[in-house]
């Protein structure tokens, strides 16, 4: 197996990952990323396919050792469906999808229309950060109205997450990783009380529905309730906030106009998707495309790397509304298929075409620069002008 070094915390990388996908496509189906010390795939074929080949998943099947510091963040990720594969992640997934319905969701649209509006009324004159105006704002507060916890809260949600999700960024810190287990113990004690508030007190709100779902007689325990509402947070809000800041940035400095069609939402997920990497394990030996994975063996797959092959995509770095061609990975795929796609689409379809109705001359006031977050992608900050 070719092998490729690059940094991931490295300024070039962090601010365009994508000729570095485009110098592993060529060097082979799997290619060894030495920073990463396993095998990676920039093609979409090979991409596409391992995300549904159950000789893979999500939870390691030798165990993890968990340093005593660690401990109280994986107790919640040992609850979190995206972490666990069957027969827990079913039963898991199914309870989830019978209170988080196609219905509830598409039931926000109002509510998310007038709350895009409400920002942008909210807007202060001059150069301004969009993301912290109205990207991170917009998916927090409708999570926040959806799960039934109190709209004043979303600022401190937005901090939970933000320290949490710093657990899987390349370049975290023994700082970083307090603040997410500080986070993960604070956020964890707020909706421990929250939902023995709403056992007592149901309302017309997702906690409630959660509680209430069941199939063939089971329920979510109150530990997977809490690992439950802190995922639907912090996967929802991450992808929501760097979709619509790396769309954005795409419409200002290509003079893209956005509209709600299906088309333009797709191709803003695959064009500059906000997660980069997501990995799997075998589960059990496996030979795949000439290099034999042990149990245990992690491979990653580059979803954006898969966004931008150009087998699958003509002229892949073309933001292309009208593009007729195969499905984006930026939402996964198999059975750990984003749950909160449907959420995420509309949000986005809803957000971004108001945000340039309502402000046409909106303008960059000075480059975008991107986070150093990676598997992450998304901009640090967003100044515009309108």
């Amino acid at each position: 197996m070719i092998r490729a070094s690059q940094p991931p915390t490295d300024p070039g990388f962090v601010q365009d990952p994508y000729p570095f996908y485009d110098r592993l496509r060529p060097l082979g189906p799997l290619v060894w990323w030495e920073e990463y010390a396993m095998p990676v795939s920039a093609r979409h074929d090979v991409v596409a396919a391992l995300l549904r080949d159950r000789r893979f998943g999500r939870e390691n099947p030798l165990g993890q050792d968990i340093p005593d510091h660690l401990a109280p963040f994986y107790a919640v990720e040992a609850h979190s469906m995206l972490e666990l594969e069957p027969p827990r992640h079913t039963r898991l997934r199914g309870l989830v999808l019978r209170a988080f319905t196609s219905r509830r969701i598409a039931a926000l649209a109002p509510e998310i229309t007038a709350l895009c509006h409400s920002l942008i009324d909210a807007f202060p004159d001059g150069a301004f950060d969009l993301l912290s105006a109205y990207a991170n704002r917009l998916p927090v507060i409708i999570i926040a109205r959806l799960l039934g916890v109190p709209e004043a809260m979303s600022d401190q949600l937005l901090r939970w997450s933000n320290a949490m999700v710093g657990m899987y960024q390349a370049g975290r810190t023994p700082q970083m990783e307090q603040a997410a287990v500080e986070a993960t113990q604070d956020f964890s004690a707020f909706l421990q009380a929250y939902i023995e508030k709403r056992r007592a007190t149901p309302r017309d709100d997702l906690i409630t529905h959660l509680i209430a779902a069941e199939q063939d007689g089971q329920t979510l325990s109150t530990d997977e309730l809490i690992t439950t509402c802190i995922l639907l947070l912090n996967a929802g809000h991450e992808a929501t906030v760097h979709t619509l800041g790396n769309a954005t940035r795409t419409c200002l400095t290509h003079a893209i106009t956005p509209n709600a069609a299906p088309g333009f939402v797709e191709e803003a997920l695959r064009h500059d998707p906000p997660l980069h990497m997501f990995t799997r394990f075998a589960m059990e030996d496996v030979t795949l495309h000439g290099h034999n994975f042990a149990k245990g063996d992690q491979v990653g797959l580059l979803l954006a790397a898969a966004n931008r092959d150009p087998d699958a995509y003509p002229q892949p770095s073309r933001f292309d509304p009208g593009r007729k061609a195969k499905a984006h990975t930026s939402f996964g795929g198999g059975i750990h298929f984003c749950v909160g796609a449907p959420l995420a689409r509309m949000e986005i379809a809803i957000a971004l075409p108001i945000l340039f109705e309502r402000c046409p001359n909106l303008a960059l006031a000075q480059p975008p620069h991107y986070a150093d977050i990676y598997h992450f992608h998304g901009l640090e900050q967003l100044m515009v002008t309108r």
